[in-house]
């Protein structure tokens, strides 16, 4: 299944302060805040405590008047594993429609809505049919997972039906942009079997306004495996998504072996510019799930993908023509994340995945530092713990790094789906099996281990000498940043919480399962 998604089955200006982070007063514009994807933010004054508050009697609503520290909470789905990004004084955030907002829209679908910033008002959202192959390819009830990336007036996201999309960040409000002019038509589910075509449900004011659709299942005969998750990653005026093209439904075959796991788009029109020919797709584990990063290497920018089949990936950022008429990036590097133990057993025998001693795809998303690339392994929660590592890879090198590139590696880190957060030469990121670990980004050396006593599925956030980590049972783990292990707070959300913690112009925002609440000092 997927990397936010996985429960039952996430231009800036930077400063230097340690490491790179996004400016102080800075939107949260895409999963990562920047293209680095590094988990952190220089902001300050933020709370190490709040109260969730109670809910309102009879009602998923929450009563402001109990909360503690809260600016606003906003009611999801009754599942949300998308990240939430905010941007230009709106916040986006996928979910699914068991709390629907709009009548009109009945029954199981892909969400992503959208609340004003400064309010947690409800704006409008993007509603979209099942593809109706239930957990072959768009599990019951995930919603969207993806993380939305905006760019100015333009939102960006992969749906649940394994489509790129690009959206106007103002909805149907200031009118249908197009090209795209049939949001009204898409809306609408498909007939049951043998009844008429349904009447197009007409677009409002509070629907999304499509700009335009790349349907990767049609385009690229990719076969999405129980969910599409990818966080799109834009550099200049190019889309890098991930394709999540996977196993049927017998986690043996792969339909589609020949499909792309990367591929870019024009984010002005998307037009395909070209997609990843390394034979991933070929090797693959299970999915190919990890949203890429970017980073310029000795001036050089490169593409940054955890793959499928195990493996890092650099890809040259520019699609190059080849002789058989099709644009590819091309591969500079690759890296074996799993150790040749996890590969072979000591009988020369391969493991058979998912042996809980046998090697994982990433779904982590890789973070670029400091000419470094820093990446985990795991798999699908439902594949339960095991053998997992943590890899420094020295980004300079080209062709296969996996025996010359390692700067450190560190295997007491299980399977895990999270990304690291890297601030002051040391390196926050947790795993699966509930473990937060702190490391020195430059050497791997471990600093302390704290355990949650539960799942994580999200990321660790660094923010004002402060780490925050939710986990299954709920429980949002403040713990101070540094050499010396400091739980500050422990608080209780209303549900799980397998998104990643982020912050905003000062706010911090941490999505439950069916909450989005915004946080900040408000001196009470």
């Amino acid at each position: 299944m997927s990397p936010s998604c996985l429960a039952r089955t996430g231009t800036l200006l930077i400063l230097a302060i340690g490491c790179a982070l996004p400016a102080v007063a800075a939107d949260w514009p895409l999963w990562g805040a920047d293209t680095t994807r590094n988990m952190a933010s220089p902001a300050t004054h933020v709370p190490d405590w709040f109260d969730p508050g109670e809910f309102i009697k009879g009602s998923e609503e929450i009563d402001l008047s109990t909360t503690k520290n809260i600016k606003w909470v906003a009611k999801l789905g009754s599942q949300a594993f998308g990240n939430p990004t905010v941007a230009g004084g709106k916040v986006f955030i996928g979910t699914n429609n068991e709390s629907p907002r709009d009548p009109r829209h009945k029954g199981d679908r892909g969400v992503i809505m959208c609340f004003e910033e400064a309010t947690g008002k409800y704006l409008w959202q993007l509603v979209v049919p099942k593809l109706g192959a239930g957990k072959v390819s768009d599990w019951e009830f995930l919603g969207i997972c993806s993380s939305p990336a905006v760019d100015g007036d333009r939102l960006y996201l992969v749906t649940n039906r394994c489509e790129a999309m690009c959206l106007d960040v103002q909805g149907m409000a200031n009118g249908n942009d197009g090209p795209f002019q049939d949001e009204g038509k898409y809306m609408t589910p498909p007939p049951a079997a043998g009844a008429p075509p349904p009447t197009p449900i007409e677009a409002g004011p509070a629907d999304a306004d499509i700009i335009w659709r790349f349907d990767m299942r049609e385009e690229m005969g990719v076969f999405p495996h129980n969910i599409t998750s990818s966080s799109i990653l834009i550099v200049g005026d190019r889309l890098y998504v991930t394709t999540s093209n996977g196993q049927d439904w017998s986690h043996v075959n792969i339909p589609a072996p020949f499909a792309p796991a990367l591929i870019c788009l024009d984010k002005n029109t998307g037009e395909l510019l070209g997609e990843e020919n390394s034979g991933i797709s070929q090797r693959m584990l299970h999915c190919n799930w990890s949203s890429p990063c970017y980073g310029e290497v000795n001036g050089k920018g490169m593409v940054f993908f955890g793959a499928g089949d195990g493996f890092c990936y650099a890809f040259d950022p520019v699609p190059a023509a080849s002789e058989d008429g099709f644009n590819y990036l091309k591969e500079i590097w690759r890296f074996d994340c799993n150790p040749p133990e996890h590969r072979t057993k000591e009988d020369g025998k391969p493991f058979k995945y998912p042996d809980p001693n046998g090697p994982s795809e990433v779904i982590a998303t890789p973070v670029f530092h400091n000419n470094k690339i820093y990446i985990a392994v795991g798999q699908d929660p439902e594949h339960g713990d095991g053998v997992g590592q943590l890899s420094c890879i020295d980004a300079t090198g080209s062709g296969d790094l996996s025996k010359t590139g390692k700067v450190w590696a560190d295997g007491t880190i299980r399977r895990t789906m999270s990304t690291a957060s890297i601030a002051d030469g040391l390196l926050y990121i947790a795993d699966y099996a509930g473990k937060v670990h702190c490391l020195e980004a430059d050497t791997g050396k471990e600093i302390w281990v704290h355990d949650t006593q539960s799942h994580i599925w999200g990321s660790t956030l660094y923010v004002d000498g402060k780490i925050y980590i939710g986990n299954e049972d709920g429980v949002v783990t403040i713990l101070a940043a540094g050499r010396e292990k400091k739980v500050l707070k422990e608080i209780e959300v209303d549900s799980p919480v397998y998104s990643t913690p982020i912050v905003a112009n000062g706010i911090l925002y941490i999505a439950s399962q069916t909450h989005l609440y915004a946080i900040h000092n408000s001196g009470n």
